[in-house]
């Protein structure tokens, strides 16, 4: 299956986050290390979290939009089908 422009953009922007985040948390780890360990363990975490609930924000929006794709795709088979004309004609009383 093709993937369209869109949805190449969103798997780099994850996998930039991803980079990003584990980078990021080497990096905050290492300058705030010589203030302290507690502080820069703290830090981190804190770095991390952030940088997770980015990336949770992402995933969902690549889901929602899957889910529209999926819902548009029922919505014209339903509609298809019900503008068959019908095979059993209902008698008028």
């Amino acid at each position: 299956m093709q993937k369209d422009r869109f949805d190449r953009i969103l798997s780099f922007l994850l996998g930039a986050s991803w980079a990003i985040v584990f980078f990021g948390a080497i990096i905050t780890f290492k300058s705030l290390l010589v203030l302290g360990l507690g502080l820069a363990i703290f830090s981190t975490v804190l770095f991390v979290f952030i940088g997770l609930f980015l990336i949770l924000g992402l995933d969902a929006f690549a889901v929602n939009r899957e889910k529209l794709e999926e819902l548009k795709k029922q919505t014209e088979l339903l509609q298809s089908i019900n503008f068959k004309p019908s095979l059993y004609k209902i008698p008028s009383s």
